[in-house]
């Protein structure tokens, strides 16, 4: 872990600030998407929100991590590439993939995802590139088992985005329910896969940086599954009973 006063702050500052968020988006959903809302101020067009949003985690993180003591060498340069992985996609891709006259997203929001990834790609791209990972580490059950469990939650989250973007035809407006595999299950896949993935980041660093952004990934996702579940309840009288929000059995 680095010792910094400005890291060390940054760090707690976050796991105390993931409770807080938990509870208040509980009560309070965020609102862009389907829980959009007026009188949040002005907004922006929804993707130029999320490249805004997350631009940080692409061109950030790079930056930390080539300027480095050894960004070449094997583990942070696999560290590097699975965060990558998520973000590139995240940050310049999936903006694309947003139909045309989706809602617009406050610019509150944008601002705050915004603020978050500035701090969050600070702690974990300070802590790959300070880090001195031993070779043996590219053996080692942590990072084994982190990036798979990074890699299914890719999968996951991908494979779940695509049937959202799917249920509606050419032209098509309005919302339906999703269905079939993990969506049989819970409300959220795509959600329980983006958890997925940020806990193995957590294992695969064994970092105090990653725990933190795992905790504050479930602080904001829990509470948006529930509200996603409750929404699809509210409006569809046939919705399955059984699903849960976001973890399969569990929640």
């Amino acid at each position: 872990m680095i010792d910094s006063t400005l890291y060390q702050v940054c760090l707690w500052g976050i796991f105390a600030l993931a409770p807080i968020t938990l509870v208040f988006l509980l009560f309070f959903a965020a609102p862009y998407g389907r829980h959009t809302k007026d009188g949040f101020g002005p907004a922006v067009p929804a993707r130029l929100a999320w490249v805004l949003m997350e631009s940080p985690a692409v061109f950030g993180f790079a930056a930390f991590f080539f300027m480095g003591a050894d960004p070449f060498s094997a583990v942070p340069l696999a560290l590097f590439a699975l965060w990558q992985l998520h973000y590139v996609d995240r940050t310049l891709l999936y903006p694309l993939r947003i139909r045309p006259g989706a809602r617009a997203t406050p610019l509150l929001v944008v601002a705050s995802g915004f603020g978050f990834q500035m701090v969050n790609v600070y702690l974990n791209g300070s802590y790959i590139a300070a880090g001195s990972y031993p070779a043996a580490w590219l053996t080692d059950p942590r990072l084994l088992v982190g990036v798979a469990l990074f890699l299914v939650g890719f999968v996951i989250n991908r494979w779940a985005d695509r049937v959202l973007r799917n249920l509606r035809a050419p032209g098509e407006t309005g919302y339906k329910i999703p269905r079939g595999g993990l969506y049989e299950l819970v409300a959220c896949p795509n959600y329980f896969g983006e958890l997925l993935e940020w806990v193995g980041w957590a294992v695969a660093t064994w970092s105090l940086a990653g725990l933190s952004f795992a905790v504050f990934t479930a602080a904001n996702l829990i509470p948006r599954a529930v509200a996603n579940r409750r929404w699809y309840r509210e409006r569809f009288p046939e919705y399955p009973a059984s699903r849960r929000a976001l973890i399969p059995y569990l929640l």
